[in-house]
């Protein structure tokens, strides 16, 4: 599917009303990378350039603030972001991009944060560019070079416009990503997050699930649980509704709508939250997962230095790694498995069965419900 430089990229609706999506941070990075490439190596820089998004979505964008100096190209890429509230909307992302003997260099200029603490998905002292979209940046530079049979590799350097200033209205600190804003994204696309609009959005595919015979409700929060239940699970997408961070709404909605089964399959960075009683697991909502993972490491027994490095630990593969060192790993996480199976049914309160799988990229699942398992397989 391909959009202008100026239309909508996509659409949710919400009573009658189109609300527009956008593009990310990794979107502007990689386009503004293959507009300073092509310059630098063709001489010419295109009035748009097209990029086709990871999600496969092709986009036309206009490269801005071109110049080519001393064998540096630079090109900027301005952020829309659709009608979602986001602080980025409207900067420009810049890519300096240079000749190296070989391979594709990628590193992080102005306004682009460092990190300075474990558990993060890039390295302490690496810019906050996600591997997402540095595989982006990585495919348009590499595109480029085939384009024009060049025998040598391109370092992009990736800056951000107000980035530091930015940064601070973000929750980039308290994760420890200092200086600036992180590149992000997974399919290229921004979906507004507008919590009416999300949340309707969410009741429709329900809807339109129950009516087309569908009688377990298949939950994941987002991406990550999606590509999980798919490649790991071995669960079809085309059955799955997304519900974002509308957790306990989308249990609601499903009983309501008649559903007796639900499965929600979810990364644990969200679904910890549900052992506290976090329905809403949007950060700015509810951020409880040191705490939960804390509480019930002291529960267990866990030493008091751990339980202190629980604390400070800034994702869930960070407090199961500690958890590993303790050698309580298994005896927590079964405690918070059953923290969240009972405030799941204490949601539904006999309205309908539901099971869980809560997982990591790197540790797979973490806890399951008894039937979890059982309903996987009806699903298939």
């Amino acid at each position: 599917m391909e959009r202008s430089a100026f239309e909508p990229c996509g659409a949710v609706y919400r009573r009658g009303r189109r609300l527009r999506c956008g593009y990310t941070t990794g979107t502007c990075a990689a386009a503004a990378a293959q507009a300073a490439a092509e310059l630098l190596l063709s001489g010419q820089l295109p009035e748009s350039i097209r990029y086709t998004t990871p999600g496969g979505i092709v986009l036309y964008l206009v490269p801005e603030c071109a110049a080519c100096t001393d064998g540096t190209a630079v090109c900027a890429v301005r952020k829309d972001s659709g009608d979602d509230p986001d602080v980025t909307d409207g900067i420009r992302i810049f890519a300096s991009v240079s000749r190296v003997p070989q391979g594709i260099v990628i590193a992080g200029g102005a306004g682009i944060g460092r990190v300075t603490r474990p558990g993060l998905k890039c390295a302490v002292g690496e810019a906050a560019i996600n591997p997402a979209p540095r595989a982006q940046i990585t495919a348009a530079l590499e595109a480029v070079l085939r384009k024009h049979s060049a025998f040598c590799g391109l370092r992009a350097v990736i800056s951000a416009e107000d980035g530091e200033a930015i940064a601070e209205k973000t929750y980039n600190r308290h994760l420890g990503i200092i200086g600036g804003i992180s590149i992000l994204g997974t399919s290229g696309i921004v979906e507004p997050m507008s919590e009416a609009a999300l949340t309707d959005t969410i009741h429709l595919e329900l809807d339109a699930h129950y009516a087309g015979g569908q009688r377990i409700a298949f939950l994941c929060p987002g991406n990550y649980g999606a590509d999980f239940a798919r490649e790991m699970l071995g669960l079809p997408l085309s059955k799955a509704v997304k519900c974002s961070n509308y957790i306990g709404d989308a249990l609601d909605y499903a009983a309501y709508c008649g559903f007796p089964e639900i499965l929600l399959v979810g990364h644990a960075g969200k679904l910890c939250k549900l052992a506290a009683g976090g329905m809403n697991t949007h950060s700015s909502v509810c951020d409880s997962r040191r705490e939960v993972f804390t509480a019930h490491a002291a529960l267990c027994g866990v030493e008091r230095s751990a339980l202190e490095q629980l604390m400070e630990a800034v994702t869930v593969d960070a407090c199961i790694e500690i958890l590993e060192q303790s050698g309580l790993r298994d005896t927590v996480l079964a405690r918070i498995g059953e923290a969240i199976e009972a405030q799941l049914c204490r949601r539904l309160n006999g309205r309908a069965r539901v099971e869980y799988i809560m997982f990591t990229e790197r540790y797979g699942i973490l806890a399951q419900s008894a039937g979890a398992r059982a309903l996987c397989e009806v699903l298939k």
